[in-house]
């Protein structure tokens, strides 16, 4: 798989991300943060099975084989880091508002090269900390944060945007070694589903009906963003290291501003406007600045 087609799933994963947002917030008018997580994924759960058995299960065994124990911890690893992302990013959202909410959890753009730097000692070209800089302050005009009232849910946010960071991190570890994206994708999506399970019957109410009501969000959290947009995302840090796919992944306030924008008919105004820019200034840079090569001294 190129450099190219990894970023043009990186860009479609952030697209299929991006426009969910509307999904989550609808859908959980009648059901619970826990149970609707626990549905969406197992629902991406089971849409992901006939791909794998199609596309990669003939060379499962061989990828894995060679450390299956290592392979193992971190699918569950990564599966409970994104548990952690997406059920306090669905908690906080009871406690403070969509604004606050988008605007924290950016912070795992600059999370993930700080701790790729100083935890794993991995070096990180000097282009992503510009690109960083932009993509916070795109959030900051595109959320119209600078409008909001700092709540205490948004404490939960930056948690998720920690958990969010670890869980791009170690994705480009066990990529880098296992090229089973979908068998990775299968394992996430089950353990952030089960997971989602236990809380769901101890707090909230599985009502069917109230489930069946909001099907179509479900449907498309799940099988779109729950489990084929994650898989995208495994696909496109096989050859896009952790910091810039955080950066491109970063475009996932301007997709849900544009879907907000086409299908709500939210306005767009100046601040949202000028925060797509720098964001996409900034992935413009994380992309195109490394590849620019150096002249050669005769």
């Amino acid at each position: 798989m190129s450099k190219t087609s990894s970023i043009i799933s990186a860009l479609f994963c952030t697209f299929i991300w991006g426009t969910t947002f509307i999904a989550q917030e609808t859908g959980m008018e009648n059901i619970g943060p826990y149970v609707f997580n626990s549905v969406r994924f197992f629902v991406g759960f089971i849409a992901l099975i006939p791909f794998y058995f199609f596309l990669e299960k003939k060379n499962t065994i061989k990828i894995i084989s060679k450390n299956k124990k290592k392979f193992l911890i971190l699918s569950f690893l990564i599966g409970i880091f994104l548990f952690f992302a997406s059920v306090f990013q669905q908690v906080a959202l009871v406690y403070t508002d969509v604004a606050n909410a988008a605007f924290f959890t950016i912070f795992y753009v600059p999370m993930v090269p700080i701790i790729v730097f100083f935890l794993f000692k991995k070096k990180i070209h000097w282009s992503v900390w510009p690109s960083v800089f932009l993509c916070v302050i795109g959030g900051y005009f595109l959320t119209n944060f600078q409008d909001a009232t700092v709540r205490l849910g948004d404490t939960l946010v930056i948690i998720c945007a920690l958990f969010w960071s670890l869980h791009i991190i170690f994705i480009g570890i066990i990529i880098e070694e296992f090229n089973a994206p979908i068998l990775i994708g299968l394992i996430q999506t089950l353990v952030v589903s089960t997971c989602s399970l236990v809380p769901g019957l101890m707090f909230e109410e599985f009502v069917l009906s109230d489930i069946l009501s909001h099907k179509i969000q479900i449907l498309y959290a799940g099988i779109l963003s729950g489990g084929i947009a994650f898989v995208l995302q495994i696909y496109a840090q096989k050859n896009i290291q952790p910091a810039p796919s955080a950066i491109i992944f970063s475009l996932e306030g301007v997709f849900a501003t544009a879907a907000a924008w086409i299908i709500l008919n939210q306005i767009l105004d100046l601040n949202n406007i000028l925060g797509c820019t720098f964001i996409l200034a900034g992935v413009l840079i994380s992309q195109l600045l490394p590849e620019i090569k150096k002249p050669k001294h005769k």
